[in-house]
């Protein structure tokens, strides 16, 4: 009988600057400037590096103040990989670390786009307008 191995592995952690820059334009996402994200990387409260025979090739980060509030960021696969229930294992493991260690009244966000919020809902995450809330956002440097 054949054996068949897994070649993808999720490792807790976060990528090289180098890596992040390339998996979020690779998968459509904006470029960082490399020093923020230098100075963001180290502040991640937990994150997941996606491997497929050890190159990164997706990724997701929980940030927020450890106690109150998170927000799920930075989720992507190259799209060379997209389509293999890959975006449903970095999500499982991001939702399993919040469930471990975050606190039961914290309260969890993320920005989901286009279709991405049908994976999102399958990990109990719900439309905002839903509730009375309505979703906002700034760039810095935009006019």
């Amino acid at each position: 009988m054949e054996v068949i191995t897994d070649p993808y592995e999720v490792v807790a952690g976060v990528p090289s600057v180098e890596d992040f820059r390339r998996l979020r334009t690779d998968a459509g996402l904006s470029d960082k400037d490399p020093a923020a994200v230098a100075a963001a990387l180290p502040n991640t409260w937990y994150g997941v590096v996606l491997r497929h025979q050890g190159e990164p090739i997706g990724m997701g980060r929980i940030i927020g103040d450890g106690g109150t509030a998170f927000q799920v960021v930075d989720i992507c696969v190259h799209p060379a990989h997209q389509g293999r229930g890959l975006g449903r294992r970095i999500m499982a493991a991001l939702t399993e670390e919040l469930e471990r260690r975050a606190p039961a009244t914290a309260y969890v966000s993320l920005i989901a786009d286009g279709p991405a919020r049908f994976l999102y809902e399958k990990f109990g995450f719900a439309d905002t307008a839903r509730h009375g809330s309505v979703g906002m956002y700034r760039f810095m440097g935009a006019s």
